[in-house]
């Protein structure tokens, strides 16, 4: 039944031959990799004029110069990543850059950075869209948390089902978000060059208001750099591509990064001159809707519908890269192993799985806020950001390729713009920020943890070998196999006949709790007159502890085999319920035994199965 709702839920399996066909088209691609970038249009301008509005209505002219200093950093940012892109072309983006050229500890906090962002990203996707809907349907108000919930698991569902049908799924509202914005804002701008909609803007650019200051300046652009997340994951996610996977990947940075400056520019544009005051009632992209198109008809609602769309698959980029940073931080032994197995759809199905349990996670705890969310969203964005553009810096030094001055500036610009905005941030938002004082020392301890792990792994199973040509071993004369006993039913008979065809010497063991004496006494009985040539113990437990008197039994058996050295074999006899359910109406001594002896060094433990068949 669930192998059945599986194949429902994800489509059948796909063969390892099948991954070239999972491989992204640019058209795919952008779909797949820039939705996170593209929606951040829909709350970037608005971050910039909320942080303005602490000074007053006249201090939001700022937009449009802050504007400007974020198309800058956008520039440097993606011209960046173009030159990661092709240097890196396995992948790992601001991880695989930092690691090797700042070091495996600056690498880690570049990808640990992204690990949280990307969770934040699909919270505040989530969130963002859930409050898209909510200002459609004022109704759905108390539902906040559970609604972005629901986008999550869903975007889960289409993600476990492999690149190509997720990226299908999302071309529809990627492009249709590309074309209505690009609609709105053409047509609005054609309605303000033609006087159509005069000019309304509160305050004319360079008006002085007494609240004006650099820390106002930078607390706006620190909000509006909010816009620039996702740009990064295409960097990521390079595998994915279609050959020439690094052109492919390059061109598409492009395209993305164009369209973001296009919609950006041209909201900010459209709020300063229509003179949009943000308001909790309604966002500003909805009063930019609804002027440019005169009123809530259906202009209004085809824009509302396609914002919540894009911030509803948003939250895809975190699942597309994702998966592909654990996957490079497994390769390096400081993530668990299981994040380099691919699912049914050739997929890095537990990746996904993951991201999606830490982003329900975020929600619940900030309460489906997306302004809560953000600050510590962009942080997440801009320390990385910044360890990989001066990484690059370091790389083109030591490289020296042609023309290597003119890229180690470009990257320069970008790195000294992010710094700036990571130290604006932790100085000037540190009320929103400090949780990423606290999670990163914590996942930085985890990781070095596991890798820790590993290499002691290795060390402890490497073959050591003396004179370069013999293995260290021990040559045991004969085994003895312990045989767990509980009744003597068929799991038993099967138990013994199996130890006995391993084993040299057997014996068996039954617990007894003085219960029932004349029941254990018919059990012993029973038992020497099936098996006369083994041995059985019969151990009294006054506590009705299984436990305890098995493992100080084996320890008498131990020292007896290694007298005789034996290697010792604990066996479990276990039976195995038709359906998976019916093992909840069974008692589990037989996991509680041997996750206990699975401690010991000394002995070997092993499963006998019998099978039911009803």
């Amino acid at each position: 039944m669930f192998r059945n709702f599986k194949r429902f839920l994800i489509g059948k399996p796909l063969k390892t031959l099948d991954e070239g066909g999972q491989s992204l088209s640019k058209t795919k691609a952008l779909a797949l990799l820039s939705s996170d970038a593209l929606s951040s249009v829909a709350y970037g301008t608005e971050s910039i004029t909320m942080a303005l509005l602490a000074a007053g209505a006249v201090a939001l002219w700022l937009q449009i110069p802050i504007a400007l200093l974020v198309l800058v950093l956008l520039g440097a940012i993606v011209l960046s990543y173009r030159q990661i892109i092709h240097a890196y072309p396995s992948g790992g983006g601001a991880y695989a850059v930092a690691s090797e050229n700042w070091g495996p500890k600056a690498g880690l906090i570049a990808g640990g950075s992204l690990l949280v962002d990307y969770m934040l990203t699909v919270a505040v996707s989530a969130s963002a869209a859930a409050d898209a809907i909510i200002a459609a349907v004022p109704a759905l108000l108390p539902f906040t948390v559970a609604l972005s919930i629901l986008i999550v698991v869903v975007l889960t569902g289409m993600n476990l089902r492999g690149l190509r049908e997720s990226a299908n799924f999302l071309m529809f509202p990627v492009y249709f978000f590309v074309v209505v914005l690009t609609a709105m804002i053409v047509y609005g701008i054609f309605q303000a060059i033609t006087g159509q909609i005069p000019y309304h803007a509160v305050a004319k650019v360079g008006t002085s208001f007494s609240g004006l200051s650099l820390i106002l300046f930078m607390r706006a652009f620190s909000s509006g750099s909010s816009s620039l997340t996702g740009v990064e994951a295409i960097s990521n996610a390079v595998p994915n591509f279609k050959v020439p996977k690094e052109r492919h990947a390059a061109s598409t940075l492009a395209m993305m990064a164009f369209i973001l400056a296009i919609f950006f520019a041209g909201i900010t544009f459209l709020s300063y001159w229509y003179g949009i005051v943000p308001n909790k009632q309604s966002t500003v992209l909805s009063q930019i809707a609804a002027m440019t198109f005169h009123g809530y008809n259906i202009g209004f609602y085809v824009i509302q519908m396609a914002t919540a769309l894009i911030l509803a698959v948003a939250a895809n980029t975190g699942f597309s890269a994702f998966p592909m940073l654990a996957l490079n931080l497994a390769k390096d032994k400081y993530m668990p192993h299981l994040y380099m197995d691919r699912g049914d759809r050739l997929g890095y199905s537990n990746g996904i799985v993951s991201l999606a349990l830490g982003a329900v996670v975020l929600l619940v705890i900030f309460h489906g806020s997306t302004d809560a969310l953000i600050p510590l969203y962009a942080v997440g964005v801009f320390v990385p950001f910044t360890l990989s553009q001066s990484g690059m810096i370091v790389h083109w030094y030591r490289t020296k390729p042609k023309n290597w001055i003119f890229k180690a500036i470009i990257n320069f610009v970008g790195a000294a713009i992010s710094a700036v905005l990571v130290i604006t941030m932790f100085s000037l938002r540190l009320n929103h920020v400090w949780p990423y004082l606290i999670i990163m020392p914590l996942l930085l301890g985890m990781l070095l943890k596991i890798k820790g792990h590993y290499t002691s792994i290795a060390r402890q199973l490497r073959i050591q070998y003396i004179n370069s040509d013999k293995a260290v071993r021990h040559h045991y004369d004969g085994a003895t196999v312990i045989v767990l006993v509980s009744n003597i039913t068929k799991v038993t008979t099967g138990a013994i006949d199996y130890a006995q065809s391993i084993g040299d010497y057997v014996v068996a063991m039954h617990v007894s709790f003085d219960v029932n004496p004349k029941k254990e006494i018919k059990t012993a009985t029973q038992f020497k007159q099936d098996f006369p040539e083994v041995r059985f113990i019969d151990i009294h437990s006054s506590y009705r502890s299984i436990i305890k008197p098995s493992m100080g039994f084996v320890d008498a058996i131990v020292k007896q085999a290694n007298k005789r050295n034996h290697s010792v074999t604990v066996l479990v006899p276990q039976f195995v319920p038709k359906k998976p359910w019916q093992n909840i109406l069974h008692n589990q001594n037989s996991l509680r035994l041997r996750a206990a002896f699975a401690a010991r060094e000394d002995i070997s433990v092993a499963t006998y199965y019998y099978h039911l068949t009803e």
